[in-house]
């Protein structure tokens, strides 16, 4: 049954994507593990070394490596030098995370790992839905998911004076909500350059690991926040 279910799917896959678009995302899917695997070593840097930890520093290297790998033609010549921006890009990120890492370590050291699991499997799901579905209505999606984002970083903005609690759930939750939207999105569109012959699965790699990245630090924060809660109630019965 297993195997009937594989070769199904692949059957399934194989009618929706033509061979080049099929090698062009195992491509992508590939450099964005790497990329992850770079996000992991920042990440191990900032909680179990004393060399560079996430801080400043580290959210303008984030800055920096996206311009010039943004700001890099595309070519066979530099596309090992446009890798070594982005895994230098993922490097930041997991040390921009660290201090999010830190306070779930202080409440919950497991909390990180249901928190990856999770991201794997809504990133998986989302994924393959977009594969079999018609993806080109995702792309309808963007100017929704943009105006999104634009209210909930003014909601962000706002609430640093506010101080609601209503405006950071919103942001919490919305958030994952509209990051989840950008896997279909950020999929589809990545299908259809492919298809228009562009062939940069670097900075498409950068698109899928962004989304990647922020639906785990949104995941991440929702399940310290329950957690510091139940911590809470328990403490006051």
């Amino acid at each position: 049954m297993a195997t009937l279910g594989i070769d199904t799917f692949i059957n399934g896959l194989n009618r929706k994507l033509e061979p080049p678009v099929q090698k062009h995302l195992k491509n992508v899917y590939s450099t964005m593990c790497m990329a992850l695997l770079s996000a992991s070593a920042g990440g191990y840097l900032h909680l179990y070394s004393n060399i560079i930890s996430g801080g400043l520093l580290s959210s303008l290297g984030l800055l920096g490596f996206a311009l010039v790998l943004w700001s890099t033609p595309d070519t066979v010549k530099n596309r090992n030098t446009r890798l070594g921006y982005l895994l230098g890009f993922s490097v930041c990120s997991g040390l921009s995370m660290g201090p999010l890492l830190d306070m779930a370590i202080i409440l919950n050291p497991t909390l990180i790992l249901q928190a990856l699991v999770s991201t794997c499997i809504i990133f998986g799901c989302f994924t393959v839905s977009t594969f079999f579905a018609d993806h080109r209505k995702y792309l309808y999606l963007g100017g929704t998911l943009m105006s999104c984002l634009s209210i909930m970083m003014l909601a962000s903005l706002l609430n640093i004076f506010l101080r609601s609690q209503i405006l950071f759930d919103l942001y919490l939750y919305g958030g994952l909500f509209v990051f989840c939207g950008f896997i279909c999105y950020d999929t589809a569109l990545i299908i259809e350059k492919r298809r228009m012959g562009e062939e940069d699965y670097i900075s498409h790699a950068m698109m899928l690991f962004i989304d990647f990245v922020d639906v785990f630090r949104h995941l991440l924060i929702i399940l310290s926040k329950r957690e510091a809660d139940s911590d809470r109630k328990k403490k006051r019965n």
